[in-house]
């Protein structure tokens, strides 16, 4: 059995381009050491989105393009790449065009199916959307197997939300790591 590192949307949009916040670009060095001592299954997800995205119901509440398949802001943070392939780490890249994905849920209870799962960890961007809609999903699929999400490691579109949606995901059963 295996620990599982599920890392939520950090990608260069939500870092440091049109989306980004100092709070974003703060995680990506605890996450970098996080990922240099992890030694399990990492998992990431991107956000993604087409062209047609300002026609789309997020793109109409949230008029911003980001992440749109191809682009550089649909990239993966460089810094959390090349720590991943650094350590030769396994990963697979769940791309999804919501909040939550499904698919994501369904491959890990997969994993679990067949004993690789003993505790998953969230971390990522953002905290109040993407990291929450995830982790919560997980949860409910695999009610019984350890979650906890690493505080330091995620940032929130605002350092309220952020706090905010730890607070809910602790209440729902979720570990919060806070090591500040």
């Amino acid at each position: 059995m295996e620990e599982v590192l599920v890392i939520v949307d950090v990608q260069n949009d939500f870092i440091s381009g049109v989306l980004g916040t100092k709070e974003a670009e703060a995680i990506i060095e605890p996450l970098v050491n996080k990922i240099n001592s992890f030694n399990g299954i990492v998992i990431l997800t991107k956000d993604t989105h087409e062209e047609n995205y300002l026609s789309t119901q997020e793109g109409r509440k949230l008029p911003v393009e980001h992440c749109i398949r191809g682009t550089s802001g649909w990239d993966i943070d460089s810094r959390v790449m090349e720590a991943i392939n650094k350590r030769g780490l396994d990963y697979k890249i769940f791309e999804k065009g919501t909040f939550g994905s499904l698919s994501l849920g369904e491959y890990i209870v997969n994993l679990y199916n067949e004993g690789k799962v003993k505790q998953i960890e969230f971390v990522g961007v953002c905290t109040d959307i993407c990291v929450i809609s995830n982790a919560l999903l997980v949860k409910a699929m695999l009610p019984e197997v350890p979650i906890r999400v690493d505080a330091a490691c995620c940032a929130g579109v605002t350092p309220e939300t952020h706090e905010a949606a730890l607070i809910t995901m602790k209440s729902c059963q979720i570990e919060i790591i806070k090591n500040n």
